[in-house]
């Protein structure tokens, strides 16, 4: 018997599991040289400097 689930699973249990998935916030960094705020580890959209 293929297809149908032997254990269930609650809602609770569901909900821990994808307690994680959340979007989580960016965080933005203020670029040394031209002072515009950009993403860790990217360079400047402004100026072009990492």
């Amino acid at each position: 018997m293929g297809g149908v689930p032997t254990k269930h699973h609650t809602r609770s249990k569901t909900g821990n599991r994808r307690s994680h998935l959340a979007m989580k916030n960016q965080r933005l960094l203020v670029c040394k040289n031209c002072g515009a705020p950009k993403m860790a580890h990217r360079a400047c959209a402004q100026c072009g400097k990492k």
